[in-house]
C-alpha cells in the first residue's frame, strides 16, 4: 500500500497569513468601526422611549431586545421607557370605551385609566421584559408609581388659547431616581411604564411617555435620549419635503414646535427638555429600521434628528 497521500492545496511560498482570504473579516472591521462610540459611550446612561410600529411588529421588537441587550453589555446603562398607544386603544376599542385626543394627548377617563394602568403593566411591560430577559436575566419592570418615582399634577391642554381638561392625564412633576440607579448599579435594565401617582390625593395618572422619558432622563443625567418613532426624523418642510433635519440646538427646535403635527409635538417638547437640563444629546429615530438603537449611536450615519443643547455640555461627547 502506498505512503503517499493527496496533494493539499498549494499556497504561494511567502504569502503572509494576513493576506489569505478570512470570509469573516467585514465582521471584524465592522466591530472596530464602532470602537470609538463603544468608547466615548462606556458607562453612561441612555434613555430609550419604545414606542410607534416597535411595539407591534414582532421582528422589530426582538431587534429592539437585541438593540438594548447590545447596549448592556457594550458597558452602557440603557434604561427603558415605555407607552402603549396602540395596545390601549385596542384594549377600549375591545370594551366599547371611546378613545379621543387632545393636542396629541389622550383624553384619560378614571375607567380609560384603569385600562392604561392594565395594559401598560400588565401586557405590554412584561412582554417587553420577556424579549429582554430572552438573552439573560437582565430587565426588571416597574411603573413610575413604584417607589414615588414618578409623581405627577394633573395637565391641561391649551387648544386655540383655550385651557382643556384631559382627565386622568399627568404632567411630572418630581422624580425620584433612587430604585432606577440602584437597579442600573446592579446591572440591570429598568422597564418603566409610563404611570405616576399624584402628591396630593390618591389618584394614578396617564403620562405621555415622551415626557415620562425626558423628565427622567434629565433626573438621571443621561448621556442620551432616544426617541423611537414611526417616521424618519423631524422633516424640514413638511409636507413640501421629507428631506430630514439631522441636527438642530434648543433654540432651533423651538422655533419650530409651533409649526409640527400634534404627534410629533409631545416627542420633540420631550426632547427640548432633555437638552435643556442636563442631557448632551435627544435623537428622535425612525423605529421602523431594524437596529435603529445601534445604527445611530454606534455609527456616522445615524437614522433620525440629533437636538443639542445651544451651549454643549462641558465635558460632554457627542
Amino acid at each position: 500500500m502506498s505512503d503517499t497521500f493527496p496533494a493539499a492545496a498549494a499556497t504561494p511560498a511567502g504569502t503572509p497569513p494576513t493576506a489569505r482570504k478570512h470570509t469573516a473579516l467585514p465582521k471584524a472591521r465592522t466591530l472596530i468601526e464602532a470602537l470609538p462610540w463603544l468608547t466615548r459611550h462606556h458607562g453612561k446612561t441612555v434613555v430609550i422611549k419604545f414606542g410607534g410600529n416597535a411595539m407591534v411588529d414582532q421582528e422589530l421588537k426582538a431587534a429592539f431586545a437585541q438593540d438594548v441587550v447590545f447596549l448592556r453589555h457594550a458597558g452602557l446603562r440603557p434604561v427603558v421607557v415605555h407607552g402603549g398607544g396602540p395596545q390601549i386603544s385596542a384594549q377600549l376599542e375591545k370594551l366599547g370605551i371611546a378613545s379621543e385626543f387632545k393636542a396629541g394627548l389622550r383624553v384619560t377617563t378614571p375607567e380609560a385609566m384603569d385600562v392604561v394602568r392594565m395594559v401598560l403593566a400588565g401586557q405590554v411591560q412584561r412582554e417587553l421584559v420577556g424579549l429582554l430577559n430572552e438573552h439573560g436575566p437582565l430587565a426588571v419592570g416597574m411603573t413610575g408609581e413604584d417607589a414615588h418615582t414618578m409623581t405627577a399634577t394633573k395637565r391641561y391642554a391649551e387648544i386655540d388659547g383655550e385651557r382643556v381638561d384631559l382627565g386622568r392625564v399627568g404632567e411630572i412633576a418630581e422624580i425620584d431616581t433612587g430604585a432606577v440607579q440602584a437597579l442600573l448599579d446592579d446591572g440591570r435594565i429598568p422597564v418603566v411604564s409610563s404611570i405616576a401617582r399624584s402628591a396630593d390625593d390618591d389618584h394614578v395618572y396617564n403620562v405621555n411617555a415622551d415626557t415620562a422619558a425626558a423628565a427622567l432622563a434629565a433626573a438621571l443625567g443621561a448621556e442620551t435620549l432616544m426617541v423611537l418613532t414611526d417616521v424618519e426624523g423631524l422633516y424640514a418642510d413638511w409636507p413640501n419635503s421629507d428631506d430630514v433635519i439631522s441636527q438642530l440646538t434648543a433654540s432651533e427646535l423651538e422655533t419650530l414646535l409651533p409649526e409640527l403635527a400634534s404627534g410629533m409635538v409631545p416627542k420633540m417638547e420631550g426632547c427640548l427638555h432633555a437638552v435643556r437640563n442636563g442631557v448632551t444629546t435627544a435623537r428622535v429615530i425612525d423605529g421602523r429600521v431594524q437596529h435603529a438603537i445601534l445604527l445611530e449611536i454606534f455609527t456616522d450615519e445615524g437614522v433620525g434628528t440629533m437636538v443639542v443643547p445651544d451651549q454643549p455640555v462641558e465635558g460632554a461627547t457627542l
